[in-house]
This record gives structure tokens, C-alpha cells and sequence, in this order.
């Protein structure tokens, strides 16, 4: 049997997934991919969402506006973030943050929309998930703004930006998460960045249906994969895949406590 690994971040309700979710889940189980977190990005999908996570008890799901997606609909209040926490298989913040890349035009309310996230992370004790793209001194500044005032746990979901922004969210005691950006060739700086983290603060995801790792890159992603990407980080870490694949194990169950294997 594979080592039991998580993918702490996939989006199983996207329209790639349609009628597929049981044979999905199941593919993910047989390569070892025991928990998944689902994040749900839009108010529309969150009922959505929520069965999905009802349905598959290897499944807990996030709750957020993606960045990119905060001119589409109201932004979510503290309030409504906190509510929608009271459900039993939701367990993070987010997908919140700054993308600065696709959508520099809404930059401000991007910024409204983090802090607010960053309030509900305070109030409720889930962990903050984070999107972060060409923005990392902004990024960098809002997260150890909020943090000083309250900390609160964090992973730096997909986290492809530079050394800067890893060395500020770990010295907060942040997490980072690897996708398959990481196993892809031109990537050995990221790599290397990933190499100088304390192991104890590494997650693995695929971000499904996107990044899928080599030998899938280019092709639809689902959260088996997350298997391919465990095999590069324990190649980075120097570890074997087992002990790689518990570490990060034991990192989810510290980091998002709800979904915490006993």
C-alpha cells in the first residue's frame, strides 16, 4: 500500500469533476490520498460544496472569495465567514489573498477582502489559506499586520512566489504548500527555496483540477496526483517517501485541527 499522504487543496466542485467525483475519490484513495480539502471560492457554490464534503467522509472543505473573483459578487463578511464555520466538515479560511498578476485593477478591494478573511481566521481558529501571485511585498506586509494584532495559523497555498515572502510567513509560523509547480524541470529555484523551510511546515496539494504534475502535466489534475508531487518533496527534504508522506501528514493534522486524524 502507498504511504497515506493529504491533498490540502483541490477543487472538487468544478465543472471538470462532473459526474466523476465517486471514481475521482476512489483513484485518490488507491494512491494513497486518505483526506482532501475542497475550497470552495464562490457564495453560489457553497451548498454545493458543503454536500460534496457530506457526502465523502474523506473529504472537509474551505470557505472563501478567491482574490481574483472579489468584483463578481459582495465580499463576504466576517460574520458570514464565521456562520458558514459552525459546519462540522468545514475546517479553513480561504482561498483568500492578492493576485496581482490577472487582476492588478482591483488590487483595493483585494486588500479589503484579505483583511476581512484574516478576521475571520482570528475569530473562528481555522487556518487562513493563501493565494499570493506578484504581489508578495503587499502580501508580506497585510499578513504581519494582521498577525501582530492577533496571530492566527496560515498556509501559503501553491506557494510559488520568492524567498522574501516564504522567509515572512514562516518566521509567523506559516506553512507552505506544494503543488506541482514543484515537480515541474524549470523549477529547481522553488525547489530550493522549499529545501531551506523546516520540514515540520511543509503541506502537499494539487490545486485540482490545475498544475498537474509530471508525468500529467498539461492534462486535467485530480488529488491522485498529489502522489507524484510527495515523491519530489521527499526527494528535496532527502527523506524517504514514507517519512515524507508522514511529516506532511502530521502537518495537516497540526495545521487544520478539525480534519486532524486521531
Amino acid at each position: 500500500m502507498p504511504p497515506e499522504i493529504v491533498d490540502s487543496h483541490c477543487h472538487l466542485d468544478f465543472p471538470d469533476f462532473n459526474g466523476e467525483l465517486p471514481d475521482v475519490i476512489a483513484r485518490a484513495k488507491a494512491a494513497g490520498v486518505t483526506r482532501m480539502v475542497t475550497i470552495c471560492t464562490r457564495i453560489a457554490n457553497l451548498a454545493n460544496v458543503q454536500k460534496i464534503a457530506e457526502t465523502y467522509p474523506e473529504v472537509w472543505f474551505a470557505y472563501g472569495i478567491h482574490p481574483m473573483s472579489v468584483t463578481e459578487q459582495p465580499l463576504l463578511s466576517v460574520a458570514d465567514l464565521v456562520a458558514a464555520a459552525q459546519h462540522p466538515r468545514m475546517v479553513g479560511i480561504g482561498e483568500s489573498g492578492l493576485d496581482y498578476h490577472y487582476t492588478p485593477e482591483s488590487k483595493g478591494l483585494q486588500q479589503e477582502s484579505l483583511r476581512l478573511h484574516i478576521e475571520a481566521a482570528q475569530e473562528t481558529g481555522r487556518p487562513l489559506i493563501i493565494h499570493a501571485r506578484d504581489a508578495d511585498e503587499d502580501m508580506a506586509a497585510i499578513l504581519a499586520e494582521g498577525h501582530r494584532a492577533k496571530p492566527y495559523s496560515c498556509v501559503m497555498h501553491c506557494f510559488s512566489s520568492g524567498e522574501p515572502l516564504a522567509r515572512a510567513a514562516l518566521d509567523m509560523g506559516f506553512y507552505l504548500s506544494m503543488s506541482g509547480i514543484t515537480a515541474f524541470p524549470k523549477s529547481q529555484e522553488l525547489r530550493d527555496i522549499f529545501s531551506r523551510a523546516p520540514v515540520d511546515r511543509i503541506l502537499l496539494e494539487t490545486d485540482s483540477p490545475y498544475l498537474a504534475p509530471p508525468p500529467y502535466r498539461g492534462k486535467r489534475n485530480e488529488p491522485a496526483y498529489t502522489a507524484f508531487t510527495a515523491k519530489v518533496g521527499a526527494a528535496v527534504f532527502g527523506l524517504s517517501e514514507e517519512d515524507f508522506a508522514a511529516q506532511t501528514s502530521a502537518n495537516f493534522n497540526r495545521l487544520f485541527t478539525k480534519a486532524a486524524k486521531g
